[in-house]
């Protein structure tokens, strides 16, 4: 198997990563929020952001570096009008990811104290999740042609 290939399959996995991650977190943290179950959701949470910093974090670090690398490899030039979409494309889903991390932080920690003083999720969770839900769309919006272009790379 050559470089190309290798580097091309865990570019292509660290963007399905990146996308199946996000939409399992989607998912999940909606379903909880959906129940009202201020401890079902602080469960839901801690599970998101761990899976967050695990698996999307590191998809997301690997994707510049193997990109770069199958650059190098095929002698594509940074100039390439697809590598410089694809780069203002990985911006704009960074650009919303990284608040959805410190959201999801936040939430987990007023969903915990609500569950733990047997109270109800405050007015700043609800906030939060509607913010956090809004930020999902254009950041998988950005991901998807992205991955798309580089599978048919």
């Amino acid at each position: 198997m050559t470089i190309y290939l290798v580097l091309k399959f865990l570019h292509i996995i660290g963007g399905m990563v990146i996308l199946g991650t996000g939409s399992g977190i989607a998912f999940f943290l909606l379903m909880a929020h959906l129940s009202g179950d201020a401890a079902f959701i602080s469960r839901t949470l801690r599970i998101v952001v761990l899976a967050d910093f695990l698996f999307t974090t590191t998809a997301v670090a690997a994707q510049p570096i193997t990109g770069y690398l199958l650059m190098r490899e095929t002698a594509t030039p940074m100039s390439a009008s697809w590598i410089i979409a694809s780069f203002a494309l990985f911006a704009v889903a960074a650009v919303f990811w990284i608040p959805v991390v410190w959201m999801q932080i936040k939430m987990r920690q007023l969903a915990a104290t609500a569950a733990s003083e047997s109270a109800v999720l405050p007015d700043l969770y609800y906030k939060l999740f509607r913010v956090w839900f809004a930020f999902g769309f254009p950041g998988f919006g950005a991901d998807w042609p992205r991955i798309r272009a580089i599978a048919l790379s």
